[in-house]
């Protein structure tokens, strides 16, 4: 392992064991890329994105899922304010 190396956050010169690749599930990524697209102003790509999550966490799932309900409640949420970024006379009321 080079020096350099050891300097990366998760690596440590004595050890050999490389960190983690994959420490969110792909739901929460797309669920982080949504709120990015709004903070952006991109409510077309925010739309696609919350469009893609909810075909995730609606279709038949291969496992029970602990956290079904939490998803499902982030879902509505993401609906709810991607709604009130499109209509803003909503929020002066």
């Amino acid at each position: 392992m080079a020096e350099e190396d050891a300097d990366l956050p998760g690596r440590d010169s004595r050890s050999s064991a490389p960190p983690p690749r994959h420490t969110r599930r792909l739901s929460d990524k797309i669920l982080i890329a949504f709120h990015h697209a709004c903070d952006q102003g991109d409510y077309e790509v925010a739309e696609e994105l919350l469009r893609i999550l909810e075909m995730m966490l609606t279709r038949r799932p291969v496992s029970p899922d602990v956290n079904r309900r939490k998803n499902m409640e982030s879902l509505v949420a993401a609906h709810e304010r991607l709604w009130l970024l499109r209509h803003p006379e909503a929020n002066e009321r």
